[in-house]
């Protein structure tokens, strides 16, 4: 993503300020990608074995990863405007619905007393997350800022790395 950051046009604190939005937005989606890869490690840690259906729910949650720096540069380059702020939105809630889908496969595999399903119990994280997205993108409709305010609660409520696998696997 770092490719996509334009140097400013001139050295002074002016030009600096007009990619503001840019760094902004490569922050804020560097963050949500390090949650996942985190949360992906975490989650990987309790799982015994895979099969065709966890491989292609993956796949599915790296297709909505992977269109994190589009969507983060057409917003940066467009100031906040709302449709950019939404189409932003729109991958961030279908990346944590990925995410969903490939931890519910996971459980099925391996049964739901297995250690992962125990540490995963009800996903209140996950589930607060979608409801703060499903928020955000109509938000833009009164303020793109109300939306992007809404995507940093997601991140800082995941910022603290989801530990509960570990405690599950150590206990």
């Amino acid at each position: 993503m770092v490719l996509g950051l334009r140097v400013p046009e001139g050295a002074s604190f002016a030009a600096l300020g007009l990619v503001i939005p840019n760094l902004l937005g490569y922050i804020l989606s560097f963050v949500f990608l390090g949650i996942y890869w985190n949360n992906h490690h975490h989650l990987f840690q309790a799982v015994q074995r895979v099969n065709g259906s966890v491989l292609w729910a993956n796949l599915f949650l790296l297709f909505w990863l992977s269109l994190v720096p589009f969507v983060t540069a057409w917003m940066g380059e467009n100031g906040l405007a709302p449709l950019p702020v939404a189409l932003y939105g729109v991958v961030l809630i279908f990346a944590a619905m990925a995410y969903s889908i490939l931890v519910r496969v996971l459980v099925s595999l391996h049964g739901k007393e297995s250690a992962l399903a125990i540490a995963v119990g009800s996903d209140v994280k996950g589930k607060t997350s979608l409801a703060l997205y499903a928020a955000a993108i109509p938000a833009c409709l009164v303020s793109s800022y109300i939306a992007w305010a809404l995507y940093v609660i997601v991140a800082i409520i995941w910022l603290n790395p989801d530990r509960r696998i570990e405690k599950t696997i150590a206990s």
